[in-house]
């Protein structure tokens, strides 16, 4: 790499993409306007388990309602895997037959206008006969429960198992913890919601399709195999992208539909998901049940784990990541940074009237890392010593990097118990435990909490195969290129929705090519203009798109250096790339100089110029693709109200190591993004159904986010362990943040709370639920008494 501008990895640049979106300029699917456009509504089943007896379409408005009928030439969404003991579901774009969940699009309606196609909604008239509901885990799998897919004989998508030897660790066991715990289900609430505009382009003779999606081209290869198109036919444009979570690297039905009814009608078509929707229909995410037990001995060591783990799916399977990537990683990563004797695991991912699962930021390791925690808790308690000690005590020890633990998670580098040390360390510990004690003088209950985990990112072609995935990822491309008036440009098929990738790769380009950001122009997200890649998800575009650059920058770096050697009549290994030149001593050539020569002056090179150019595309995965692990821990001081049931997070540290910091700036601004999201998972978010799968929760006066007068300032700190497999030493960072916050917040709920003998063992611990623990353990105290 060459001296720099100060632009490359490291630097605390701002985001090159928030000019457009601080001034308004930035253009979302809905912002795009295209010549004789039509809006769509869809009409949505109001029941969540019923067959369609009929529908009927308002007199006159057969061109412009259209049900599955209408769409016999449209595949179902078809997930598969090869997994053992899994089920596929058909996801049809528009019910056939049957509705699953309260939202499921049966009809779409198309007008000029969004509000006509919503009129045009509500006339049509569909009979629907109701089926016994199926609203959670304990009725779909109960004996003689009704069946959500009639040819599976249950309402069980997948069954896992890990089976260790486990007798050892309890004939061992001085202490047995045996606990039960419940996540809520959530939704992802991106600030913009899903979106799509398709048209058939007739002079590229394309559909041409914008939609808000993190893997446009994934969305490409589901909607041509659906439409049964050639890829060549088909478009995928992702526009600037209001946030994703995860929710956006799916095909949703929306979009199929829209594509199918543009091409049909030959005008362009556009849908855009408002909040009802989103929250009553739209994918859900996060809801687990746990049942642990943990064997220890008497100084808090853990020798073995047994769990069962039962993840409430919804109806379908989401393509490609299908219904199981939730409890496949929560059985893989329970054990999450501890060294564990002994592992045995079943999950269970089962079908319910609800709408189906999708990644969410995280993905099951929120859910893992709160079971996981509360039982270290509970574990020091048992045998009377700091929590903080027990964890450091069975994390995994620094000298014993490369690690693979008991799932098979291979853990590169890093130190985690010096980070758990660095958490209490900056919440400073001793003054924690002085400020609690005086504030239990005053009758105040205050508590405080530790959290650790490891985040997996960047899986690889390794880990998505095991998974049976039909559709595995593999070489990450990019592209680099010195324009004709020496600036770059970098093409990159991952996207940018708001984590700031559009600035990072153009820092990783930077770093080798050292000229300033603002020289740098990034495209993103069309399938049209940019190379293959699978998009962005599970923390992977720094690792992954964020490699792809740099072996294209590197190699155009070369290429540079060569083209100006000869401009400056010298050897290439006698020149450097200094701030947007190729320099020998006081000579100078400018990027501007060379691309010149190469596209408008050739006759000042040599005959034998390379003639690959000024342009480079690579691939790139890391040397072991098992994918990287990021880790931290969360440290958490509440104040617990007993009266009103009421927490107040008075401190937050999250002491974090992602390897090499690209842009600090963004890092930062990643954690606090993703703790806020994990309190929202703590202390306020559920989706709440009813006994019929009716959803309770679908105004955002019902389904509760978190707001600035909720969160706390948070403190960071910093370790820096580089990978020693990716480019750079980078480890990923985006959904770590949102994975501790549940358990560090409850486990300082349940400190603070411990004189009055309470264990809260469900998120959120909403004021209700922390007021109905709070009145149990009376109400168990006095029955003892």
């Amino acid at each position: 790499m060459q001296s720099g501008t100060g632009a490359g990895i490291g630097a605390r640049a701002p985001r090159k993409e928030d000019a457009r979106h601080l001034k308004g300029r930035a253009q979302f699917v809905g912002d795009i306007k295209l010549a004789g456009g039509w809006e769509a509504a869809f009409v949505r089943s109001p029941l969540a388990h019923a067959r369609i007896t009929s529908i009927t379409k308002p007199e006159g408005a057969e061109g412009r309602v259209f049900t599955a009928a209408d769409m016999a030439d449209l595949k179902p969404i078809r997930c598969e895997s090869t997994l053992p003991s899994y089920k596929v579901s058909d996801y049809p774009a528009l019910a056939q037959g049957k509705v699953r969940y309260v939202g499921e699009c049966i009809a779409i309606c198309i007008a000029p206008t969004r509000a006509e196609a919503e009129d045009l909604a509500e006339a049509v008239l569909v009979d629907l006969d109701p089926l016994p509901p199926i609203p959670n885990v304990q009725t779909a799998l109960a004996e003689g429960a009704a069946l959500l897919h009639e040819d599976w004989g249950d309402n069980l998508f997948l069954t896992t198992r890990h089976d260790g030897d486990l007798a050892e660790a309890r004939a061992k066991a001085s202490v047995v913890i045996e606990r039960e715990y419940e996540t809520a289900r959530q939704a992802m609430n991106p600030m913009e919601g899903k979106g799509v505009l398709a048209h058939w382009d007739h002079k590229a003779d394309q559909l041409v399709v914008y939609t808000s999606t993190q893997v446009p081209h994934l969305i490409r290869t589901g909607l041509s195999e659906c439409l049964a198109l050639d890829q060549s036919e088909v478009r995928v444009i992702a526009p600037d992208v209001g946030g994703g979570f995860g929710y956006k690297c799916v095909l949703q039905p929306e979009e199929l539909s829209v594509a199918w009814v543009a091409r049909k009608v030959d005008r362009p078509i556009r849908w855009t998901e408002d909040r009802r929707e989103h929250l009553t229909a739209g994918a859900n995410t996060r809801q687990h049940s746990y049942k642990i037990t943990a064997y220890a001995d008497d100084e808090g060591r853990l020798l073995g784990l047994d769990a069962d783990i039962w993840v409430d799916i919804g109806a379908y399977s989401v393509w490609p990541f299908t219904a199981c990537l939730e409890a496949a990683q929560a059985g893989g990563n329970l054990p999450g940074p501890y060294d564990i004797g002994a592992y045995s695991c079943r999950t269970y991912s089962v079908a319910t009237n609800k709408p189906g699962f999708t990644p969410y930021r995280g993905v099951a390791r929120p859910g893992v890392c709160f079971a996981m925690e509360l039982t270290m808790d509970a574990i020091a308690r048992a045998v009377g010593r700091d929590p903080l000690e027990v964890r450091c005590l069975n994390l995994v020890q620094g000298g014993a990097m490369p690690y693979t633990n008991i799932t098979g998670k291979y853990y590169d580098s890093g130190d985690y118990p010096a980070a758990a040390r660095e958490a209490a360390r900056l919440i400073d510990v001793p003054a924690v435990r002085a400020r609690q004690k005086a504030a239990s003088a005053e009758g105040r209950y205050l508590g405080l909490g530790f959290a650790s985990f490891t985040e997996q990112s960047a899986h690889g072609t390794k880990v998505f195969a095991s998974w049976g995935l039909p559709l595995v990822p593999g070489y990450e491309q990019a592209s680099v290129k010195l324009t004709p008036s020496g600036t770059l440009e970098v093409r990159s098929g991952n996207h940018s929705f708001g984590q700031g990738l559009e600035t990072t790769i153009a820092q990783v380009a930077c770093e080798w090519l050292t000229t300033s950001l603002d020289q740098v122009k990034v495209t993103m997200g069309d399938t049209g203009l940019t190379p293959y890649s699978t998009g962005a998800y599970a923390s992977r575009g720094m690792v992954m798109a964020g490699g792809a650059v740099s072996k294209a920058a590197e190699e155009l770096a070369r290429r540079v250096r060569v083209h100006g050697a000869h401009l400056l009549q010298c050897a290439p290994e006698e020149v450097e790339i200094r701030e947007g030149a190729v320099t020998n001593g006081l000579a100078s050539a400018s990027f501007a100089e060379i691309a010149s020569a190469w596209y408008l002056h050739p006759d000042r090179l040599p005959d034998d110029v390379n003639t690959a150019g000024l342009e480079v595309t690579e691939g790139y995965k890391p040397d072991i693709d098992t994918g990287v692990f990021t880790y931290a821990t969360h440290a958490a001081l509440v104040e617990v109200d007993p009266a009103t049931g009421r927490t107040e997070i008075l401190d937050y540290v999250i002491f974090e190591d992602c390897g090499r910091r690209v842009n600090p700036l963004i890092l930062d601004g990643q954690s606090y993004g993703g703790a806020a999201q994990g309190i929202g998972t703590a202390l306020f978010e559920e989706a709440l159904y009813d006994a019929s799968a009716q959803p309770l929760t679908s105004t955002l006066a019902d389904y509760i986010l978190p707001g600035p007068a909720e969160l706390p300032h948070f403190r960071l700190g910093h370790a820096e362990t580089l990978s020693p497999h990716t480019r750079h030493g980078i480890k990923g960072v985006g959904e770590g943040a949102a994975i501790a916050p549940a358990g560090a917040i409850v486990n300082a709920i349940n400190d603070a709370l411990s004189p009055l003998g309470v264990e809260l063992t469900q998120i959120p611990a909403t004021p209700h639920r922390v007021l109905s623990a709070i009145l149990d353990a009376r109400t168990a105290k006095e029955a003892s008494a």
